[in-house]
């Protein structure tokens, strides 16, 4: 795969972020820091979970393992789904991020299919991938088989007019202001069907 293939554009989104592997969670600092977010002592929060204070104690010094009755204890007394007992601890992280765009100023990836316009470089490990696209393939005859790659996708046209080509459904024409939302892992690929080269605006998922 070189770096003009379109399908690299996902390939390098991956790269960029940082690696990451999943700790095993602690179910007993889980419901800690549960309890000290609603400011509740042992005691209190053993009331609402109709549990002994012992009990929670234990569990979150991880001395005992909970049943699943008291499992379902805890999160109606948190006021919380069971799921949610086992989402991981927050880690502190700041959670206002955002990037600017200037126009003029994006990361550019020319093929001989797309004119890729890179959009939120600056931010790494981010759940989606936003492009705009110059669409330059004017038959299904430019592309080397179908574009397909993990996650969904969100097709939106700025300018022109365009056929989108999936696997499994019939060729569809969209015009400035139309839409689609589809499966990635689906081989798909755009044309342009105006006179001048339609534009896209592309968000890829990246998990």
């Amino acid at each position: 795969m070189t770096q003009n293939d379109p399908k690299s554009l996902i390939r390098v989104a991956h790269e960029n972020g940082d690696s990451t592997i999943a700790q095993p969670l602690d179910l007993g600092a889980r419901v800690r820091e549960l309890r000290k977010a609603r400011d509740w002592t042992l005691e209190q929060a053993a009331q609402q979970a109709g549990l002994a204070r012992s009990t929670l104690s234990k569990i979150e010094n991880g001395q005992m393992s909970p049943t699943y009755d008291a499992l379902k204890k805890l999160a109606v007394g948190l006021e919380i789904s069971v799921p949610q007992l086992f989402t991981p601890p927050s880690k502190g992280q700041v959670n206002g991020r955002m990037a600017v765009t200037r126009n003029g100023e994006e990361g550019t990836k020319i093929t001989t299919t797309y004119e890729h316009a890179l959009l939120a470089e600056t931010l790494t490990t981010k759940k989606m991938l936003p492009y705009r696209a110059r669409v330059r393939a004017r038959s299904m005859d430019d592309f080397d088989g179908w574009v397909r790659h993990d996650g969904e996708e969100f097709l939106y046209v700025l300018t022109g007019q365009v056929r989108l080509y999936t696997e499994f459904y019939e060729p569809i024409e969209l015009s400035r202001g139309d839409n689609a939302y589809y499966d990635a892992s689906m081989g798909h690929n755009v044309v342009s069907v105006s006179q001048e080269d339609a534009t896209i605006l592309w968000v890829t998922s990246l998990n």
